[in-house]
């Protein structure tokens, strides 16, 4: 990569940083990433897809594989507290997970990409929106246009506080959780609070259900069969302390290492929540939310990002179980051949989603060396 692409990513990074937007508004970060493309890379192809993602599509010289790299954009509702330059100037939003250093690295590759074309087959560089909440992979794959992309393998990175900078972080099988939120809202019946046996509160059902769900955990990393249920939110009636309240609302959040787990685990939670609502007198009705599958990491795609980091000369880390984070690329692992892996932000980092958190430009140059080898990798 010449100095002149890295100053470029670099200014990018910062100007996303300063600007961001959550998920499913990325309007203005989406039209950035379209104009930096048209102007500074060329690719042979643009691709404009509903909800603001963009594929940039580069072609080689010869036939060969379609290889799809991701990377995401969108920030997160937390109020930044670090006090350099190009701090986030919208308050309560701000890039926490690193997406601005994501697209970044997308941007750097196409930039090499353009200097340096593939030999063979095509490259899809795919800017994807709303990863936090888990509609954008979803309303990528989803659009008509992603129809005619048919990738052989698709392939993602996530920068990783707590491990050495430039360090490479993977993992065979599942690399991050499936997670998936359940909203259960009981509906019974307001009384006087001094005459409760009037009514039908929603209290000891709740009590219940909580209970019930967390009895069901499995909490060993190691075990296969790793699941939880986090309790995430809870209401129930007013400040009216002459009322018993009529209504309840639990949110939880569901993890397992498979997806075939967790589908299992939704299921049990939602025959448990009525079967508890319906002993109770209640009336139940759940709602799902932030849905995530599992990424599952291919075996040959996997080798091939191992392969890129020994070909670079860079340190690589094998973790023992997966992150408990769950990551919207699952969708695409689900459907092709792919893997996600981690790279090291530094060992003393502030973590994701804190507030002084701040992508390390410094892994920007090696995480775009480590995609355009990884391309090269699975072409041979």
């Amino acid at each position: 990569m010449t100095n002149q692409i890295l100053e470029d990513a670099i200014a990018l990074r910062r100007h996303l940083h300063q600007h961001p937007e959550l998920s499913c508004e990325e309007k203005e970060t989406s039209h950035t990433l379209k104009e930096k493309l048209r102007s500074d890379c060329q690719p042979d192809e643009l691709i404009e897809f509903d909800q603001y993602g963009i594929a940039a599509i580069f072609k080689g010289k010869e036939p060969g594989k379609t290889i799809m790299i991701r990377g995401d954009f969108d920030a997160l509702p937390i109020q930044e507290t670090n006090d350099f330059e190009y701090k986030s100037t919208k308050d309560g939003i701000s890039h926490k997970c690193g997406h601005d250093g994501h697209a970044s690295i997308l941007y750097a590759l196409a930039r090499t990409l353009s200097d340096k074309p593939v030999e063979k087959g095509d490259v899809i560089l795919l800017f994807q929106p709303a990863e936090e909440n888990g509609e954008g992979a979803k309303g990528v794959i989803n659009d008509p246009k992603f129809e005619d992309i048919k990738p052989d393998h698709v392939v993602a990175l996530h920068n990783l506080p707590g491990y050495p900078t430039n360090t490479i972080v993977w993992k065979e099988g599942t690399f991050t959780a499936a997670a998936n939120s359940i909203i259960i809202k009981l509906h019974g019946k307001t009384s006087h609070a001094a005459e409760p046996e009037k009514g039908i509160n929603p209290a000891l059902a709740m009590a219940e259900m909580t209970k019930a769900f967390l009895d069901r955990n499995v909490p060993d990393l190691k075990d296969p069969k790793f699941k939880i249920a986090t309790p995430i939110y809870t209401t129930m009636g007013d400040f009216s302390y002459g009322v018993s309240a009529g209504y309840g609302e639990l949110h939880f959040t569901l993890r397992a290492w498979q997806n075939e787990i967790i589908q299992d685990f939704e299921n049990e939670c939602e025959r448990i929540a009525r079967e508890i609502g319906e002993k109770h007198g209640l009336k139940v009705t759940i709602e799902w939310t932030q849905s995530f599958f599992a990424n599952k990491n291919n075996g040959e795609v996997i080798s091939a990002v191992k392969k890129a980091a020994d070909d670079l000369g860079l340190k690589s880390i094998e973790r023992e179980t997966p992150f408990k984070w769950g990551e919207d690329f699952g969708i695409f692992t689900e459907k092709f051949p792919g893997a996600m892996f981690g790279i090291g932000s530094g060992e003393n980092w502030p973590a994701l989603h804190n507030p002084d958190y701040d992508f390390p430009d410094e892994i920007i140059e090696t995480a775009t060396n480590v995609f355009y080898q990884v391309i090269s990798n699975l072409q041979h």
